[in-house]
């Protein structure tokens, strides 16, 4: 019998949430999964700008499972190294990856001194969008040697992707972010029963969200509570689909009039300009959305809701009166306007932040969220005597609990399952779930470390 082996290697997203990049090489041939940004107090650590793991030229093909920052972010510095292979995702993602980088490169280009201003460049994206393919759900392409890819749907995000790999009749697939299902506006995570490998993610690997019942009440509640203390509810959001779903579910209340008509801002300028690429995707929603819908109601434009895409738009906020609410990126606090009205309004008590995303360790909203009296933004100590409420069940990424279903459902199958993108406590918490409940081969693997896949028949 001929042994089939592949080699993988984990060149980031290992003992932390961002920064997803894997490297999968057989045949002669060198697959990346994922190009992302390693993020904590800064959009872009300066970790992002050593050299890869790997020579970018060699690389024949990359597969985006999504279009968060932490799976694309590197893309630029990629094509500024020398990769000239094809990159292949859905087709919502394809949509959403230019308007996603070029915000990105906005900010990062500049970045003078680190010479991010010659990878993050207008040219370096655009020769990116030119390699661009994007593919339906499930549907096969081939490469020599063997190989046919396709993605499942992930339910994380529009238009996020499991990457299938078949491979000599194995099966090994990368989640990349897995949704929160069931979600307000996207269908369902569908569901793995066939992996021989499964490279998983573990952002909330070691705790659970509340019920989608519970938290719409709690959104509600804090709303109320705000309208009442007249104060200013500021709501950190990413721009790439927590934004939507948040002001699917204010929508909702709204128009079962559970909360009251207030104005509420929409400060993003990212969030905005996706907004097109939802409505043009719409084919990709569940039925729910789709029904609301098709009756004509528009889930991005309700009573009280305000865009400001301007710069003084924003700045005019501060004299509208309270109550009112601010929906702004970045979700972490790690940069964009929302910080700017952190350090308007964290300082008065009448005050209210919400956090419904993932708060990863070095930024402003981790240090808000662990209870810290005092944050530094802009180089300034702001004093946090705002309310601090948290409402975790509006999280793109499945809870512990899920993750472990979404293992399960392959344990007939699965020879060996790696943890990766969630922090060392929560990555080793599901492993260990995973052992104790199913009896499999589970792991978190460390940057750098790369693995051997059998996939000879056995």
């Amino acid at each position: 019998m001929e042994e089939k082996k592949l080699k993988l290697t984990f060149c980031g997203g290992t003992g932390t949430v961002t920064g997803a990049n894997f490297l999968l090489e057989g045949e002669g041939k060198k697959f990346l999964i994922d190009c992302g940004l390693t993020q904590s107090e800064k959009l872009a650590d300066d970790m992002n700008w050593k050299p890869f793991l790997y020579d970018a030229a060699s690389i024949d093909a990359l597969f985006i499972t999504h279009a968060h920052i932490d799976h694309i972010g590197r893309i630029p510095k990629l094509i500024h190294d020398g990769f000239k292979g094809k990159i292949y995702s859905t087709i919502p993602t394809r949509d959403l990856v230019p308007i996603m980088l070029e915000d990105t490169a906005t900010i990062l280009s500049r970045d003078t001194d680190n010479h991010l201003d010659e990878i993050y460049t207008v040219d370096n994206v655009a020769k990116a969008m030119s390699l661009w393919n994007g593919l339906g759900y499930h549907e096969k392409i081939e490469f020599p040697g063997g190989f046919t890819m396709s993605f499942a749907n992930a339910g994380h995000i529009l238009g996020s992707g499991m990457l299938e790999v078949l491979y000599n009749g194995k099966k090994i697939v990368f989640t990349g972010d897995l949704g929160n299902s069931p979600s307000p506006i996207l269908p369902d995570t569908e569901k793995i029963t066939d992996a021989d490998y499964l490279i998983m993610e573990s952002v909330y690997g070691d705790r659970n969200h509340e019920d989608r019942d519970e938290r719409k009440d709690m959104l509600a509640q804090v709303i109320n509570d705000n309208f009442k203390t007249k104060g200013t509810l500021i709501i950190p959001t990413f721009s790439l689909e927590r934004t939507q779903e948040l002001l699917f579910e204010i929508d909702n209340l709204s128009s079962q009039k559970k909360i009251a008509v207030q104005p509420i801002f929409l400060d993003s300028p990212l969030a905005i300009r996706l907004d097109a690429v939802f409505k043009k995707h719409e084919d990709y929603f569940n039925e729910t959305a789709r029904a609301i819908l098709r009756k004509g109601n528009d889930m991005f434009d309700f009573p009280g809701l305000k865009v400001t895409l301007e710069t003084e738009q924003s700045k005019m906020i501060l004299n509208t009166p309270d109550p009112k609410i601010i929906i702004a990126g970045s979700g972490m606090s790690n940069g964009g306007r929302i910080v700017h009205h952190e350090k308007n309004y964290l300082p008065n008590a009448n005050n209210t932040i919400l956090l419904v995303g993932y708060q990863s360790l070095g930024t402003l909203g981790r240090f808000i969220e662990d209870g810290n009296k005092t944050v530094k933004i802009n180089g300034d100590e702001i004093p946090v005597r705002a309310k601090v409420a948290k409402i975790a069940g509006y999280s793109g990424h499945k809870d512990s609990d899920g993750l472990l279903a979404f293992a399960g459902d392959t344990a007939k199958t699965v020879k060996n399952i790696y943890v990766v993108m969630g922090e060392p406590k929560s990555a080793l918490f599901l492993v260990q779930k995973i052992r104790d409940n199913f009896n499999l081969n589970a792991s978190a693997p460390l940057a750098g470390d790369s693995v051997t896949l059998d996939c000879s028949f056995n």
